[in-house]
């Protein structure tokens, strides 16, 4: 068998180009370009489509759908990368860290949803809770989060990059203020949660990172909790994983969480702090990494049985 064909449709978007960087490189894969002035084409693109093994949709979400729509090649696997698909059915999820279950889901999907930055980040925190029965689904949940500009899309790169600049721009930027961000569809059915969270998203002055934090009182939780054991339901949840990591009781030593700390990785780190009443849960990674592209570069090497961290940065 040769190297599988891989064709990125929507190359040009912060996503693809994220993807194609992390695959040009490659000599494990053969990647399939569509010319410059013919990357609208609609004709030209199904060729494309129907020509590959493994097919990346870097698209909003209209044209995610259309795409989906022009797959005739029944072995052309799909990895969406908009919110398109992320709650549809006969859609894998694409978080393998939530088991070993959901990573030979993924190996073996026709069709997967790359998770959202932001749900990464807390389904990271919450899943885990939620599934060892420690945290009840009702329970209500408040989400903070900042996150680097580039989450924005090429609107945003544009905005923030620009020479002449905006004195605005200079300081985080709450958005999404009527607390109905699309992330949260995701966030709620892959942890299965029956009550919708408080969403409150910053967009910040750096490139890339991002750290989403959810904020509890220990007697929200069944048992008898404490820093220390939700410290220990993430290690072992977690054990053996690549790209998961929780961090040690004296993280961080300064004081403080940086946000951009694991950009250009493909990493997540899970802080638990706080005190004999309440916790702080904090998930920090880089939005174009494990929030996207790297997310997606580490499914695609499950579906065509590479080594999983292939052509991914460690921190």
């Amino acid at each position: 068998m040769g190297k599988p064909a891989v064709y990125i449709d929507g190359k040009e978007g912060t996503t693809g180009l994220q993807i194609y960087d992390r695959l040009a490189g490659r000599e494990d894969v053969e990647l399939l370009l569509i010319d410059e002035d013919r990357r609208k084409d609609l004709q030209e693109r199904k060729k494309l489509i129907n020509q590959a093994d493994l097919v990346f949709l870097c698209l909003p979400d209209d044209a995610a759908k259309e795409a989906v729509g022009l797959v005739e090649n029944p072995n052309t696997r799909v990895i969406d990368a908009s919110t398109a698909h992320r709650t549809a059915p006969g859609w894998v999820y694409g978080f393998p860290e939530l088991g070993e279950d959901q990573r030979e889901a993924i190996r073996t999907a026709k069709r997967v949803a790359n998770p959202g930055c932001y749900a990464t980040g807390f389904i990271s925190l919450v899943a885990p809770l939620v599934r060892r029965g420690v945290l009840p689904a009702g329970a209500p949940l408040t989400v903070h989060a900042v996150s680097g500009y580039t989450g924005g899309g090429k609107k945003a790169v544009a905005q923030y990059e620009a020479p002449e600049g905006e004195a605005e721009l200079t300081s985080p930027r709450h958005y999404a203020v009527t607390l109905s961000h699309k992330h949260i569809p995701e966030m709620m059915r892959v942890c299965g949660l029956e009550r919708k969270p408080i969403f409150m998203p910053m967009i910040c002055g750096f490139p890339q990172g991002m750290v989403v934090t959810v904020p509890l009182y220990l007697d929200m939780l069944r048992g008898e909790q404490s820093l220390e054991s939700l410290r220990s339901l993430y290690s072992d949840f977690y054990a053996g994983s690549r790209f998961v990591t929780v961090r040690p009781p004296e993280a961080p030593a300064c004081g403080f969480i940086g946000s951009n700390n694991l950009a250009g990785t493909n990493d997540l780190q899970i802080f638990v702090c706080g005190n004999q009443e309440q916790a702080m849960l904090c998930a920090r990674l880089d939005n174009l990494g494990k929030g996207a592209s790297g997310a997606a570069v580490q499914n695609m090497n499950l579906m065509l049985g590479f080594d999983e961290g292939t052509g991914l940065p460690f921190s």
